[in-house]
């Protein structure tokens, strides 16, 4: 499982831009973060919204493939978020999990924090949901 989700991840061009990495993988969960870089804020200095959305998508999508088999992807079909405060910090870190695994609909949530000085503070809520494809 870990290996196959280390292997799309690396797949993943624009996340590969953003500067994120692989932070954790267990069935049902997934840790993704990345630097806030200077490219990636908003014109009052904290992350960009499209970053903290990047980020908490794939990692609740990555949540969701964690629980189908071998001959499945899978792809957003929806996803809401909820921003919650300004992401100010150093970087992003976005934790996903499944809340109702399905072979046809998969729902899902991440939780973003932004890290300032050792400290995580929530910055948004996503919640959706996933569809299980063959490869």
């Amino acid at each position: 499982m870990r290996d196959r989700i280390k292997a799309s991840f690396a797949r993943q061009s624009m996340i590969q831009t953003f500067g994120a990495t692989l932070d954790a993988i267990e069935p049902g969960l997934v840790t993704i973060s990345a630097p806030i870089l200077p490219g990636s804020r908003q014109q009052q200095g904290f992350a960009h919204a499209a970053l903290t959305f990047g980020l908490g998508d794939s990692a609740a999508g990555y949540a969701a493939l964690t629980t189908l088999p071998e001959d499945q992807e899978v792809v957003t079909a929806e996803i809401k978020i909820n921003l919650t405060a300004p992401a100010i910090g150093d970087r992003l870190i976005a934790k996903g999990r499944v809340i109702k695994p399905g072979r046809r609909l998969i729902v899902v949530s991440a939780e973003v924090f932004a890290l300032k000085d050792g400290s995580e503070t929530l910055v948004a809520v996503l919640q959706g949901t996933m569809v299980p494809v063959k490869l």
